[in-house]
């Protein structure tokens, strides 16, 4: 529709994608000192999320968040009482500009969330043993004018990852917690 407007309109795909339930942008895992997952929070990752830029100037934000613009046709949460996403500026995602309305913080969590696995040792107590900064947000694309080929818009949506994994509990260990998860993706298939 927007394309038929005039408006610059394109898909994008982002891998990896997380769906940052409580946003507090990251993915939260949590598990008892045995290894066992803990169903308690409602994050998730999903494979792949498909949504839409368009480009538009932005007065209400200012010049700087001027250009593409992330609009969300199939939004999985409520905003502000109703189903819908955007238009949140892919500038204000890249410079972590989460404060800002029309979905920023989804958005931003979508494409560059943490995740991140607790030991839970009490209601009261827990403790982040994992973080992964690298995981979500994988060869965001779009396809390429005149071509099937996949254009890379990664850049658009963060900055290049730096920052080094670390463990807190031995690597075999996380890797057993890890097998629940393949139980409910086989069993999901």
């Amino acid at each position: 529709v927007l394309r038929c407007l005039g408006i610059p309109t394109r898909v994008i795909t982002n891998f990896n994608s997380a769906h940052d339930k409580n946003l507090n942008l990251s993915v939260d895992k949590y598990i008892d000192v045995s290894g066992n997952t803990l169903h308690l929070s409602e994050d998730s990752v999903w494979n792949f999320h498909v949504w839409n830029e368009s480009w538009f100037m932005r007065r209400d934000l200012g010049s700087f968040y001027d250009g593409w613009q992330v609009l969300d046709a199939t939004p999985q949460e409520k905003s502000k009482g109703i189903y819908q996403c955007g238009p949140a500026s892919t500038r204000a995602i890249k410079e972590g500009d989460v404060n800002l309305d029309y979905d920023s913080p989804f958005v931003f969590a979508a494409v560059n969330a943490d995740c991140v696995t607790w030991i839970r040792y009490s209601k009261k107590r827990k403790e982040r043993i994992y973080s992964n900064t690298r995981k979500i947000g994988k060869f965001i694309s779009t396809k390429a004018v005149g071509t099937n080929s996949r254009v890379d818009v990664t850049a658009n949506y963060k900055y290049p990852e730096v920052k080094e994994i670390s463990f807190k509990i031995p690597f075999s260990q996380y890797k057993n917690s890890l097998m629940d998860d393949r139980k409910i993706l086989v069993t999901a298939v």
